[in-house]
């Protein structure tokens, strides 16, 4: 695609399968909170949205902070070591790296979205790591954050991400978007978002830009 500057990449559910570390991240969370914690259903629904929304929707106001770092506490310690790879990842990479300026934009800290990426060494694929903070709470705000700083033009940028908070945040910053349906999102649901493109399999990504 001729037209395109750069693509920023979701992390978790798109390049990297952190579903375990997750949600032994949320479990010991509530554990340590004594409260009982929501099923597996439910848990797999926080895979995606900023912490704050995904705590508030089941603590009281006054216990979000702490079970923010309660969570990212068990995340650093154990939660990065329990993911790995989706397959293909690394290839998709290499290959995409020496078309395009790469970028990743995650509602994960950053600092353990820099920590992930160097364990799997991938990071020297990418341009720019960019992850949640007070200033930039959701995808919108990280991707903003992103475009400002590369100065890029929004219409030549596409997002690659694997759930609803991801086309959101790519239609609300004006930015194309391709929907990938091996991660933590509902493939009926993502296409209720209109993505550019869909990919089933990294491969399919190369075929389409």
């Amino acid at each position: 695609m001729s037209s395109l500057t750069a693509i920023f990449f979701d992390l978790d559910g798109t390049l990297v399968d952190s579903s375990i570390g997750i949600h032994n991240g949320f479990t010991y969370t509530f554990e340590q909170l004594g409260v009982p914690s929501p099923d597996a259903k439910t848990i797999r629904g926080f895979m995606g949205p900023p912490l704050e929304t995904s705590f508030a929707s089941c603590l009281p106001t006054e216990q979000i902070e702490l079970a923010i770092q309660l969570y990212r506490s068990y995340y650093k310690e154990k939660g990065v070591y329990e993911a790995q790879l989706f397959p293909q990842i690394k290839e998709l990479l290499t290959e995409l790296a020496q078309q395009y300026p790469l970028y990743i934009t995650t509602t994960k800290n950053t600092p353990t979205a820099v920590h992930m990426t160097a364990n799997f060494e991938i990071d020297h694929f990418f341009d720019g790591i960019y992850g949640s903070s007070p200033q930039a709470v959701h995808k919108s705000d990280v991707i903003r954050q992103a475009l400002a700083t590369h100065k890029l033009d929004p219409q030549k940028v596409i997002l690659i991400g694997d759930t609803k908070f991801d086309m959101i945040g790519a239609q609300e910053t004006g930015i194309k978007k391709l929907a990938v349906t091996w991660g933590f999102g509902d493939e009926k649901e993502l296409m209720t978002y209109q993505p550019d493109w869909v990919a089933h399999q990294p491969r399919d990504i190369l075929r389409q830009l």
